[in-house]
């Protein structure tokens, strides 16, 4: 209302309209929960209030329910919960009243509620069904509803009205029981179990007096007048989310709109706020989830409820287990691994949900797997809807890891006859069978006898039922169940662990369902004893209180964290992370006394295996799922402890340490749900079962890898303990600025240099310096703020005055040993980086004459940055020149080095040259993806390509970091893969990748695997020697160019002569004169055919040709027979590469390598800036002497 409409409204009217907005019962007095009518808040209710509602037409809430009620899902399905009952009824008067009031009343299978009228959706009062004990006829027309803690009385209309009333509700309780025997009801469930709601807690609705205690719980939200409401399950109304819409109001306040009404509720804080608008739209976005799937499967009676609680409604299935189970099991059937349950969701997994599937879980489901999976369950270990995670998952992995109540097949342990078994089973429709069998031991992939259709598989595709093929395709890698099995976790917790214990005071905080953000103050945290004793941790009222307030399993616990000082309102807090999602704060003003009940517990949940990590001063301990080295199939369970920024984890095969700042990339793939840490000889992939601890766990491991201070040490490192940020700037100006013109003297602009240096502090490692986007003064300005701002200095505070004071040394040699003492004294960060930034200087004078910055001029601009001087000591600027001037004597550089150095700068330069003629440009820092054996991204490996870096070191490369171990006639070569094309090239193991890298279209990728016919060449080859030449017939088919010019009209057979220098092409045999000839080095022979051009047989290649003039050609051969493809293959390579296809001795080879230093092996390669003209004199003095301009003055 505006002011003026406020100030013509009468008392009286105000009264009723308040009454009429009122959500609380009367069996209360409502005028104590509404603030005063002389409060300036009376026009609380706008135009989307109840008032507005009240005016609309039935049609506004007839769109959500066709009966006139609200939408009511029992587990927010989409299926309305059908109205048994609906009329006037005279409702009980409040305070001993004698004034009846008249109530709509609406009888479901969930709710008993009533209304101030029946156009109303929002109720005045809710009273679950579940909490009814019995109802009564008290006299005349009236009746009583009698719950555990309350009793309703109502009058209706006349004596049989009331009969028909507790008739209706009779029969409702009845069905409710005969449905439920076992089963706890899904409003018990999410209306009073703290364990299922998403949110709850008091909030004030604004306009009323007091504050409501709200909950948040699945695709509703309740509201209650209190906690103790809250916990009798008897509520004021509940809201359906999916018509709800959440919008932030103010710093405190939020709305929760829908069609008919809005809420305006006011946090206590702006976190609260936060969490409570992040928990509703989260509900809102689970109401607007697809529930087409979820409905076509509830279609069968036994899908709707889990079939390992019997919970009702259930929104999540096993798809190759064909089950449908609730949110609380399927938690714990993602413990298992994907090798045993592929969980999946009803309602967001829609992708997922073929026909054949969804047609799969009608014909099987929970029904037909239950005979099977639990035959023989024991009441006594049956588990149900109130059930606790420890309690699921030893159930869990009973039940379908070790098959423990399984029906065991009478060909059980009879291994053949269980796969002929299989074989008959999948061509008929007995899916029943399928499952028994191959549950029972029979194998997926087992061969048939029958040559036509080998394995099951195949056998179900001819028989043409679909079900059973989509069964066998969802187990093609499930696991058969074993006794004797036990999961990782399993297994740990078989072993007694050591009994601690361990008493005394603790600050407690409610478990929350997500991370600690914000600081929690000292007020929101209670003063609890706690105890930890025969690996229960248990929390008191105080220390006389004999019954617990709550319990921690130690089994449950998956990870412990010691947040840094004065993180929240105590000196020392920890937090204790459980499997069920939740999150416990503990808190106390005692640093040591802390650190004790850290080491007490996680003592308690580690197994003696891990026990190591323990020695370990660590900020995060816990368990995680992992994959790594050669086998990435299953995931296996490890225990990792971070300690600033190293990664401790103990794996299957020991302990093992990750330097997180080290890592060459930090990413997460999937949909949040793996966390990639790249390394130099090793990829290793987290997985996050579970969200909660997940993301405390990516969290803490980004922040560890990320820099955490302004020294050098404490920045993100290169394998060679040199900071990525000095790293990418010399990199960038070694290939774009050698030449430019007063580099590091002129100065780039202030704004550029400022926000490029805070993206490289905040993450140096996602940085990419790329020509053209960033100038070279800029980057140049950057380097130099980074060692004039870095704390400590390059050379150390302690010891640049020893620095400055070797300048006064007359004697070079005395000078120079002084310097390497002063060197070696220095951190390792700073030793490594001094090497490294003296040696790109050394570079850069080099090019004085064209850059015109001189080893004078250098020390002249380098001395004060380094020394964080005013520039008034000259001696800075000597010691600088000093080093660049001796630098080959003070770091031992040998003529090896200089050697690579010389062949790095030629291939810069002579790509440059390339690049500005062609009009072609390469940005970017060359770190490239080659894939391991396909192309998939657990088989991803990045790695950084150097100008001199040969195919045969590739490949070693990444057997390194694999670990992988060449054996005896392996033949491990890296392929050019070309997608568009469908053909495959090795490539020879001297050829320089990274001028193939700059060719590749983006349909192309570098795959490194075996080759499998390498033998068989060599073998070949090894028989016709001193013969290099090969004739015969193959078909032939010509591309059609760019200009349509081309044959194009299928294959034609033509005859070939191959010889050293050319390839010849012949009409037929007896003609003397060729159709067409091509040198062999212009041409590119690829192994393979694209399908669209219909090849005449499956053995051909695809062949490229481009002259100096570029131009370009495109042809096809094909073989008759795969013998004849590997001679003509092993032909195509002798010649083109002087008979020598393989190394000899590739193993002493492999063995020799030595780690080619970062800096001096390994720039990463971006186009060099300056003009042709000075790139070409450059290359042209490069070839008179190539090592002129790398030798000492």
């Amino acid at each position: 209302m505006t002011e003026k409409e406020e100030a013509e409204t009468t008392p009286e009217t105000q009264r009723r309209f308040q009454r009429f907005n009122s959500l609380l019962s009367e069996d209360e007095l409502i005028e104590d929960y509404y603030k005063d009518e002389s409060s300036p808040s009376n026009h609380y209710w706008n135009d989307g209030g109840l008032n507005s509602f009240y005016l609309r037409s039935s049609l506004a809430f007839r769109a959500l329910s066709p009966d006139g009620d609200s939408m009511d899902r029992s587990d927010s399905s989409a299926v309305l919960s059908p109205v048994f009952k609906a009329g006037w009824l005279d409702k009980n008067p409040p305070q001993g009243s004698y004034i009846y009031q008249k109530r709509w009343v609406k009888l479901d299978a969930d709710f008993l509620r009533y209304f101030d009228s029946e156009k109303d959706v929002y109720s005045k009062r809710l009273i679950p069904v579940s909490s009814i004990t019995r109802v009564a006829s008290i006299g005349d027309q009236k009746f009583e509803v009698i719950t555990n803690n309350r009793t309703f009385a109502f009058r209706a209309e006349s004596d049989a009205d009331r009969n028909e009333w507790i008739k209706a509700l009779q029969k409702t309780l009845d069905e409710r029981k005969a449905r439920c025997s076992d089963r706890v009801s899904f409003i018990q469930a999410a209306g009073s179990s703290f364990d299922s709601v998403d949110k709850c807690g008091l909030l004030e609705l604004r306009g009323f007096k007091n504050k409501l205690y709200v909950v948040v719980a699945g695709e509703k939200v309740f509201l209650y007048k209190n906690a103790e409401d809250f916990r009798l399950r008897v509520g004021i109304t509940y809201i359906e989310m999916n018509v709800g819409n959440v919008k932030d109001v103010d710093r405190r306040g939020f709305d929760l709109t829908t069609p008919y009404r809005i809420f305006s509720f006011v946090a206590e804080s702006d976190q609260e706020k936060e969490e409570w608008v992040e928990a509703m739209q989260q509900s809102i976005a689970e109401a607007l989830s697809n529930f087409e799937v979820a409905e076509k499967i509830w279609a069968v009676e036994a899908n709707c409820f889990c079939a390992d609680c019997g919970s009702p409604k259930p929104d999540w299935a096993s798809i190759n287990l064909c089950v449908v189970i609730c949110k609380r099991c399927a938690g714990e059937h993602r413990g298992l691994g994907p090798s045993i349950t592929k969980v999946r969701s009803l309602k967001m997994d829609k992708k997922v949900w073929t026909e054949e599937l969804i047609e799969l879980f009608l014909q099987v489901g929970n029904a037909v797997a239950n005979q099977f999976w639990a035959a023989n369950v024991p009441p006594s270990e049956a588990i149900s809807p109130t059930s606790g995670s420890q309690e699921r998952r030893h159930f869990l992995v009973a039940k379908y890891r070790e098959g423990k109540y399984r029906r065991y097949h009478p060909l059980f342990g009879n291994q053949d006859e269980l796969n002929k078994a299989l074989c008959v089973a999948v061509t008929t429709r007995d899916l029943a069978e399928t499952l028994s069998l191959l549950f029972c031991g029979a194998e997926v992939s087992c061969c048939s006898g029958d040559p036509g259709y080998p394995s099951p598989l195949a056998l179900a595709e001819q028989a043409g039922q679909r079900l059973q093929v989509e069964f066998l395709l969802q187990n093609k890698t499930s696991e058969t169940p074993q006794l004797d099995m036990g999961t990782n976790m399993e297994r740990h917790y078989s072993v007694v662990l050591p009994s601690v214990a361990h008493n005394g005071f603790l600050y407690k905080t409610p478990s929350m369902a997500k991370l600690v953000h914000e600081r929690k103050s000292r007020e929101e945290f209670s003063r609890r004893w706690c105890c930890l004793h025969d690996g229960i941790f248990s929390y008191y009222e105080n220390n006389t209180n004999t019954v617990p307030n709550g319990e921690i399993k130690m089994q449950e616990i998956t990870c412990v964290v010691n947040n840094p000082p004065d993180t929240h309102g105590f000196v020392s807090t920890f937090e204790v992370h459980i499997e069920s999602e939740r999150l416990y704060l503990f808190g106390l003003d005692s640093p040591e006394a802390i650190k004790e009940w850290v080491k007490c517990i996680a003592k308690s949940f580690l197994p003696m295996a891990a026990e190591g990590l323990l020695s370990r001063d660590f900020e995060r301990l816990g368990r995680l799922h992992y994959k790594g080295g050669l086998n990435l199939e299953q995931a296996k369970e490890g225990w990792f402890a971070l300690v600033q920024s190293t990664l401790y984890a103990y794996l299957e095969g020991g302990e093992e340490t990750v330097h997180l700042r080290k890592l060459q990339e930090l990413s997460i793939q999937g949909d949040n749900e793996v966390l990639v840490l790249v390394e130099r000889r090793r990829t290793l992939y987290i997985q996050g079962d579970r969200k909660l601890d997940f993301l405390g766990w990516v969290n803490a491991i980004q922040k560890a890898a990320g820099s955490s201070g302004d020294t050098l040490s404490e920045q993100q490192l290169t394998e060679m303990d040199v900071p990525i940020i000095v790293d990418r700037c010399i990199d960038y100006i070694t290939q774009c600025g050698l030449t430019s013109e007063g580099i590091y003297r002129k100065s780039g602009q202030n704004s550029k240099t400022t926000g490029l240096l805070e993206m490289l502090r905040k993450d140096a490692r996602k940085v990419r310096l790329k020509e053209g986007e960033h100038q070279v003064d800029d980057v140049a300005n950057t380097l130099k703020r980074f060692f004039r701002d870095i704390g400590d200095g390059l050379f150390t505070k302690d010891c640049s005055l020893e620095w400055l004071k070797a300048t006064a040394l007359e004697d070079t040699e005395e000078k120079i040993a002084q310097y390497r003492r002063l060197l070696s004294s220095l951190p390792a960060v700073n030793r490594a980086t001094v090497k490294v930034l003296i040696n790109h200087l050394y570079r850069v004078q080099r090019f004085s004459d064209m850059n015109q910055m001189t080893t004078h001029n250098l020390a002249i601009v380098f001395g004060p940055t380094l020394f964080q001087t005013d520039g008034q000591d000259y001696k800075a600027g000597r010691v600088v020149e000093d080093l660049i001037r001796c630098y080959v004597d003070i770091f031992s550089v040998d003529e090896e080095e200089m050697r690579k150095q010389q062949e790095e700068i030629t291939a810069i330069m002579k790509m440059r040259i390339a690049g500005s003629s062609s009009g072609t440009q390469h940005a970017g820092d060359f770190i490239c993806t080659v894939y391991l054996e396909e192309k998939k991204t657990e088989a991803e490996q990045h790695i950084k390509i150097p100008a001199t870096m040969t195919a045969e070191e590739l490949t070693f490369g990444i057997l390194d970091r694999r670990k992988i171990v060449m054996k005896e006639k392996d033949f491990w070569s890296c392929f050019e893969v070309n997608e568009r094309e469908e053909a495959e090239r090795p490539l020879h193991y001297s050829e320089k990748v990274l001028p193939i890298l700059h060719s590749l279209g983006k349909e192309s990728y570098l795959v490194v695997k075996r080759q499998l016919s390498m033998e068989n060449m060599l073998v070949y080859l090894a028989s016709r020697v001193g013969d290099s030449s090969k004739h015969g017939m193959m078909k032939f088919r010509e591309e059609k160019n760019l200009l349509g010019v081309g044959l194009s009209t299928g294959f034609h057979d033509r005859y070939f002569i191959l010889n050293s220098t050319c390839l010849r092409l012949f009409k037929e045999v007896r003609s003397h004169k060729p159709e067409k000839e091509w040198p062999v080095k212009n041409l590119k022979v690829y192994l393979g055919i694209k399908k669209k051009v219909r090849p005449p047989t499956c053995w051909g290649f695809t062949v490229f040709f481009e002259n100096e003039k570029l131009e370009k050609q495109q042809w096809y051969l094909c073989c008759d027979t795969q013998m004849d493809l590997r001679a003509w293959f092993a032909t195509f390579l002798s010649v083109q590469h002087g008979g020598n296809i393989w190394p000899s001795e590739s193993s002493k080879i492999r063995v020799s390598r030595t780690q080619q230093d970062s800096r001096l092996g390994n720039i990463s390669l971006i186009p060099l800036r300056g003009n042709e003209n000075e790139m070409r004199k450059s290359v042209a003095a490069f070839a008179a002497d190539p090592l002129m301009l790398l030798r000492d003055v």
